[in-house]
């Protein structure tokens, strides 16, 4: 649990109009700051997107993966040999035909590039979604509305996925899920952190991630159980599931509060706040019949905002290229266990369980260490781990990679959490949606480094650690943030920035 006394500056004495007229933050915190049922089931169910989030990004190292294979001529067939390099009729696939694209559209000796295409594919659409929806959720849309649709989009692409016929068609429906996908992190964390306390919002960081891991765990179960049949089934056990997750939050989910203040719904703001705790409504109601004029912002206002003010834009190039860095070893870990030697779904299991106490050690040290020291360590562990692999063999190769990931999970959340505290409510879903596109820009570059550490570990794991390392540093120019309330506007977060020097 974190300190719950803030350390700002003390107000001035005299400041009456402070006390009479009270910070939208200063509000809000009176009325959620004790976490009950209603909060907790609201922050899980919102939450929980980050487990069909995890199902669909890393489906692909199982529907996308080249199946093992035998020889049925032993004359005129080598297991050994290169499989390009043998008659079609002198070996066949281990299991069904239709296990994964490979065997399903013979791409057996298709280039690298056609292999990694879908993987690209939805990282690319990941990538031009956030851009597209990053400022959905700070304007007119709202944080509710736009977790929807970007979770409605991805699933359902991920349905219609199943009538591909060739892998261009199957690639086109991979960019469309990364599209809907792209938005999906943020917009949960920031609904799910704008209705709880400050104290609390470590704590719903450690359950994104834990959902996250979750959804990482059940993909080895879903393809193990389906290992004889084919590659859309696991589709679609992922898939409808989390349409009907969907409706859920649509009959469910409450709309973030502080957004309705900032947006002049008064009315709906003061009836969400009833419903996440009635008890403490009546204490707090006086101080907000102030009157809150809405903010009349056009779709992308709100990046025009960040890149207006020197301040934040220098912080948000920090955590983007910092999120650049976490992003390629966060990513390509659990897409490269292929390289590894070990079996397939063990390996993405021990990454899943490596995930999960990660969070919870996130959770323990969120309330003792600093936002920016934390976060250096850890990349910096990663780096370093990451570096050694290159001069390892096999047998220590899997610990390495565990501790690596392990850290990278970490820095991962941590970067997402000190993020929301470095921003106002007006820009804090754009800018934690901007972070987000740089973590998956480096996930960009993952199939390519993958491929050409096959034959050469420098050219991937190397490359990881060195960009990791050097992306990281720039951290020490930013300030710390925890035990911090949160601001609402850019003024607001200006003057007590010119407190806290």
């Amino acid at each position: 649990m974190a300190d719950s006394s803030p350390l700002l500056p003390l107000e001035p004495e005299n400041s009456v109009v402070d006390e009479l007229q009270p910070s939208l933050d200063t509000v809000v915190e009176r009325l959620i700051e004790d976490f009950g049922w209603t909060q907790l089931v609201q922050s899980t169910l919102v939450l929980l997107s980050r487990f069909f989030d995890a199902q669909q990004t890393f489906i692909s190292v199982y529907t996308d993966s080249e199946p093992s294979w035998h020889c049925i001529n032993d004359n005129k067939c080598n297991s050994s040999a290169k499989i390009c390099d043998l008659s079609k009729s002198s070996w066949t696939w281990n299991g069904s035909t239709y296990k994964t694209i490979i065997s399903d559209w013979d791409l057996e000796c298709a280039s690298p590039f056609i292999k990694g295409l879908p993987a690209s594919s939805f990282f690319v659409g990941c990538l031009l979604g956030g851009f597209v929806l990053a400022t959905l959720a700070d304007t007119s849309f709202g944080r509710k509305n736009l977790l929807l649709l970007s979770c409605l989009t991805m699933n359902l692409a991920s349905l219609m996925t199943i009538f591909s016929s060739n892998v261009w068609i199957y690639s086109a429906f991979r960019f469309l899920s990364g599209f809907g996908r792209a938005s999906i992190g943020a917009s949960a964390l920031v609904l799910a952190t704008e209705k709880v306390g400050s104290i609390w919002r470590g704590q719903m960081g450690t359950i994104a991630g834990i959902s996250f891991a979750l959804g990482l765990l059940s993909l080895p179960g879903i393809a193990y159980i389906n290992r004889n049949s084919s590659w859309r089934t696991i589709y679609v056990w992922t898939s409808i599931p989390s349409i009907l997750y969907c409706v859920l939050v649509h009959i469910v989910v409450l709309e973030s509060p502080r957004w309705l203040f900032l947006q002049g719904c008064k009315e709906e703001a003061m009836a969400t706040l009833k419903r996440l705790d009635p008890t403490r409504l009546n204490l707090c109601s006086p101080y907000i019949s102030q009157k809150n004029e809405a903010r009349k912002a056009n779709l992308y206002s709100s990046i025009k905002i960040l890149l207006e003010r020197k301040w934040a834009l220098q912080r948000l190039l920090i955590v983007m290229l910092t999120g650049f860095g976490i992003g390629i070893v966060y990513y390509s870990m659990p897409l490269g266990v292929g390289n590894l030697g070990f079996d397939i779904y063990l390996s993405v299991v021990f990454n899943a369980l490596a995930e999960i106490p990660s969070y919870i050690i996130f959770s323990i040290i969120i309330s003792k260490w600093g936002r920016k020291g934390s976060l250096l360590a850890f990349t910096t562990l990663t780096g370093i781990c990451s570096c050694i692999m290159c001069i390892m063999n096999w047998k220590v190769l899997i610990g390495l990679e565990l501790v690596s990931y392990f850290s990278a999970c970490i820095a991962f959340i941590m970067l997402t959490i000190y993020t929301l505290e470095l921003f106002p409510t007006c820009v804090r879903n754009t800018a934690s949606s901007m972070v987000r596109q740089a973590l998956v820009f480096g996930a960009v570059f993952s199939p390519i480094l993958i491929s050409a550490g096959r034959s050469n570990k420098v050219l991937s794991y190397g490359v990881f650690g060195l960009l990791i390392l050097c992306c990281s540093v720039f951290v020490f120019c930013l300030p710390e943030t925890r035990g911090v309330t949160l601001c609402d506007t850019m003024d607001e977060q200006e003057e007590k920035d010119q407190l806290a020097s």
